[in-house]
């Protein structure tokens, strides 16, 4: 039967002729044969599928092999032994290489015929020990995925126990070599399916056998991390990536970035080739395990690693998504790179879809590697980044707890940031203030510290009479500072018209142009920014007229006259002295006074005199003390008006109105009185009603009814005493009511006996929306803390129409009490508490109420922002739906991104290695913090260093204790 065989395979007959033979020796299988034809037989078949020279004959060889073994199990049992499975193994047959995958595929058949024999469990012990031997010799894909097929049949052939952990270390490793030099498409589909197999093989092993799981892993780290140069690993081993349990990522991610052993080239490395991984079509989770490194690296702080490995693959990772089958894993690590990636803008050359900016800051906040959860860190690893607001807090430097609230309510000021970072400043302009300021205000938006310590601007900004290290007045700071700011730009405008071509200051492209108008020309309520110049940013954006007119109540004369305003200093009525603080040498010594270092309100102090004017209704608001402040007030006795028409003093009435509302009104609340009968400064502590909306009167040039002019026309010389300013003028004694009534009475006289000129005043009221409030706690003007709350505006400046309360009436206008709760509450749904390095989320609940909490705590300047509700007038552009300003930021210069991108990686560095100290120092130390106090049961926080970054006592302690005090 065996010639016959050999004889039709090798003869030249047609194909059906030889199957019909073929069919007929099958069929004879049935038949008694002798061993040694059985045995003559198997060898031939063997011979024909090993060494076959086409696919017939391999197909002959398995037919008659699979007949003769079934009708002839003994014989079979007999040629097919251990002998011959551990020959063909380590041999091969012939000129057939024992690597060959044929070799494997005719034991994996013969083991199907085999399979119920007891001779099987030898071959089965042999196969273990050869399996082991073979997959250490780095056998090729092939090869390994029929291995791999014939072990998942017939799974006794797998190694055990401890060779079992070898085993699948060594497989581990094997995929690693694997190498697809394949470029058609049918050949990497095959090279995939291969990879796929042997995967499997391994999930299968690991399941039945857990204790075989971790030590894989090991392996594969171990091979990723290699930095042999001669070495790179293949992608393949992504395939593995899927079958491991997701359970295990915390404690996997943890063990890899804890292990003192693992050297940062070795994590770099390792991080690199998992995300080459996402280039693997078949893979699973890849993105998962790579953004859970990414972030267990972020949690210990090892940020030189990320740095590295983002900036040498974001190219990649981005490239991967032209291809669909792993765009959405590609897609998943990019935006985590992305977005944790902002101490700097190297790895953002790409243009991606632009959101709204509050949602980046969201995101960016969520993503930052100093946010990244630190589940992955023991306690003492944790690190104190940004707080949930995403917002930079500053450093107090030493009592200047004045300087940083003052920092925060203008850059809170939304329009004023936008138009200083968006000022283009050359190189001559680099020891300004103003380019410090926008510095400043770049580290505030962008850097990745908690708290920023302002200690360059501090220095060029504090007036020369403040000493360092002392407590000082931030209405007196805000003052100067807004000064300098307004002089030094009128100074380089002045050098710009002198050398065009050496010093420059504007805007570039894409940025808000920032108008410049000259100092002489006033800032009208509805042309600011589009009208003159040569206005400088501080006239823009802070600057108004007040008009102040005194008439002669003897002559009728008047004299009138304009001038520019940055601030309202407004005084409280003369009998909020009542309320006020006892004499300072009368204190109670639960807050001990600090050496004399000026009065808080800049060195213009209110005098207890006169009667009380209050208004019946209490408490104050701050309507009532504008109101107090625009109201008409009588020059008398010692304050009598020298009159040039009359020649001598007479009495006289003296008013002003605002002519020129500002962009943004800032208000100073004179809350610290001499008393002088005792010669002692006083606190009014009275509580002040702060609306989140309302209306300022404002005064447009009025259309008279004849031109009869009086003797004191436009035409003649503006009279007013030079000495007099806005700031003292709010501080005059008010005429009581029998004064007014009188005057009243005097002017009908008057009327009588000359033509004057009768005017029909033309008023409007303008708008404004709390913005933020600067809050003194202390007794004293000589100790306390500044701290400030600002509106959380969403990137732009604005809120919610409704009616406003109007300021210049004696009540709202159409505004119900129950609706301007609901204005309030609308208005005040996201506020921030900035206190020095704490900066935390509050509500306007909290602005409005906290001095009925703490009784030492008072709004001393207030920060309102014009609106326009119709988008016609007012401001750098019209509101939206919502009463909010439309654009963002404006994209930083390179200078000042290079100087953050360098201080957000010293940082970065710095963080780095403080982890590194400390768990080298102590690994296993557990750390407990104590959580951040609610600023509804604590106050608000201490002045100097040990308060400011929220550590002194649960929020800063308790308004009682010594730390709150200047010393």
């Amino acid at each position: 039967m065996d010639k016959i065989l050999e004889a039709l395979v090798s003869s030249s007959h047609s194909v059906p002729v030889k199957k019909a033979i073929v069919k007929k020796v099958v069929e004879a299988a049935e038949k008694e044969v002798t061993e040694a034809q059985c045995q003559a037989l198997f060898s031939l078949t063997t011979r024909l599928i090993l060494l076959g020279e086409d696919a017939f004959q391999k197909q002959v060889g398995f037919q008659v092999l699979e007949a003769y073994a079934r009708y002839h199990r003994v014989e079979f049992e007999r040629f097919f032994c251990k002998d011959l499975v551990l020959g063909l193994l380590q041999q091969g047959y012939g000129p057939l290489d024992r690597k060959d995958p044929a070799v494997v595929d005719y034991i994996h058949s013969c083991l199907r015929l085999l399979i119920s024999c007891p001779s099987v469990l030898e071959i089965f012990t042999v196969i273990q020990t050869e399996v082991l031997r073979m997959v250490c010799e780095r056998p090729e894909p092939a090869l390994c995925a029929r291995l791999a097929t014939m072990l998942s049949d017939f799974v006794q052939c797998i190694p055990r126990e401890k060779a079992a952990v070898l085993f699948c270390q060594q497989l581990v490793r094997t995929i690693g070599y694997f190498n697809c030099p394949a470029s058609q498409e049918r050949e990497l589909r095959e090279y995939v399916g291969q990879v796929t197999k042997v995967s499997t093989l391994l999930q299968n092993i690991w399941k039945a056998e857990p204790v075989t799981l971790l030590p894989s892993l090991q392996e594969v780290f171990a091979i990723i991390s290699s930095t042999d140069p001669a070495f790179e690993p293949s992608i393949a081993l992504a395939s593995l990536v899927q079958h491991i349990p997701l359970q295990m990522i915390t404690i996997l991610i943890k063990s890899l970035t804890t292990d003192q052993n693992v050297k940062d080239s070795n994590m770099t490395q390792a991080l690199c080739r998992m995300i080459d991984w996402l280039s693997w079509p078949l893979a699973h989770h890849v993105d998962t395990w790579v953004i859970a490194l990414l972030k267990g690296l972020a949690a210990v702080q090892k940020f030189t690693i990320l740095i590295d490995v983002t900036l040498l693959k974001i190219e990649l990772v981005f490239n991967r998504l032209w291809y669909p089958i792993v765009r959405q894993g590609a897609l998943a690590v990019l935006s985590h790179m992305l977005l944790s990636f902002q101490h700097s803008p190297e790895a953002f050359h790409l243009d991606l879809p632009n959101p709204g900016e509050e949602k980046i800051k969201l995101v960016l906040n969520q993503s930052a590697w100093t946010s990244q959860s630190n589940s992955f860190a023991s306690g003492l690893l944790r690190l104190a980044g940004k707080s949930e607001t995403g917002k930079t807090g500053l450093v107090n430097l030493g009592n200047t707890c004045y300087m940083n609230s003052i920092i925060q309510t203008l850059f809170s000021a939304t329009d004023f940031r936008r138009h200083v970072l968006s000022l283009r400043l050359n190189d001559s302009c680099a020891n300004t203030l103003m380019k410090k300021l926008q510095l400043l205000f770049a580290f505030l938006a962008h850097t990745q510290r908690a708290a920023y310590a302002p200690r360059l601007f501090f220095e060029a900004s504090r007036p020369p009479w403040f000493n360092a290290g002392s407590q000082q007045d931030c209405s007196e700071y805000l003052r100067f500072l807004l000064d300098r700011l307004h002089e030094e730009e009128k100074t380089i405008q002045a050098l710009r018209l002198a050398k065009p071509k050496v010093v420059s200051l504007g805007n570039g492209p894409g940025c808000d142009s920032v108008a410049h108008t000259s100092a002489g020309s006033p800032v009208s309520p509805g042309a600011a920014g589009s009208e003159g110049g040569d206005q400088t940013l501080i006239e823009r954006m802070f600057g108004g007229k007040l008009s102040t007119r005194i008439r002669c109540m003897t002559c009728g004369a008047v004299s009138e006259k304009e001038e520019p305003f940055t601030d309202l200093s407004l005084a409280f009525c003369p009998s909020a002295a009542a309320s006020s603080s006892p004499p300072q040498n009368q204190a109670s010594s639960e807050e001990p006074r600090g050496p004399c270092q000026g009065s808080v309100n800049g060195g213009s102090e209110a005098l207890e005199i006169g009667p009380s004017l209050r208004p019946a209704a209490p408490p104050l608001s701050v309507p009532d003390l504008v109101n107090y402040f625009l109201a008409p007030e009588i020059l008398d006795e010692e304050n009598a008006y020298f009159c040039e028409g009359c020649g001598s003093l007479q009495r006289a009435e003296r008013g002003m109105r605002v002519v020129a509302a500002p962009e943004y009104l800032i208000l100073t609340l004179l809350r610290f009185s001499y008393d002088a009968k005792c010669h002692v400064r006083r606190k009014i502590l009275d509580n002040v009603t702060i609306p989140a909306l309302m209306e300022l009167p404002v005064h447009d040039p009025p259309a008279p009814e004849h031109s009869t002019p009086p003797p004191s026309s436009p035409s003649s010389p503006l009279r007013l005493d030079s000495t007099e300013n806005n700031e003292n003028l709010a501080k005059k004694l008010k005429p009581s009511r029998r004064e007014e009534e009188d005057d009243a009475e005097e002017r009908i006289e008057g009327d009588g006996e000359e033509s004057e000129v009768r005017v029909c005043p033309v008023v409007r009221f303008v708008p404004y929306v709390l913005s933020s409030v600067v809050m003194h706690s202390g007794m004293s003007s000589e100790s306390g803390h500044y701290y400030s709350y600002g509106r959380n505006l969403n990137g732009a400046d604005g809120a919610h129409e409704t009616n406003p309360i109007a300021v210049g009436c004696s009540s709202p206008r159409g505004v119900a009490p129950s609706k301007q709760q609901e204005v309030d509450e609308a208005c005040g749904r996201d506020w921030l508490l900035f206190n020095d390095s704490r900066v935390t989320f509050t509500s306007f609940g909290s602005v409005q109420n906290v001095s009925s909490r703490f009784p030492k705590d008072t709004a001393y300047v207030l920060i309102y922002r014009k609106q326009d509700f119709t988008g016609g007038q007012g401001g750098t552009g019209g509101l939206t739906a919502n009463g909010m300003r439309p654009g963002c930021d404006p994209p930083l210069q390179k200078e000042l991104m290079d100087a953050i991108t360098k201080d957000n990686k010293l940082f970065l560095q710095e963080q780095e290695l403080n982890a590194r100290t400390q768990a080298l120092q102590a690994a296993s130390a557990n750390c407990s913090f104590k959580p951040n106090g609610s600023d509804d049961n604590d106050p608000p926080g201490s002045c100097g260093p040990s308060g400011g970054g929220g550590g002194g006592g649960g929020g800063g302690g308790g308004f009682n204790t010594v730390s709150r005090l200047v010393f």
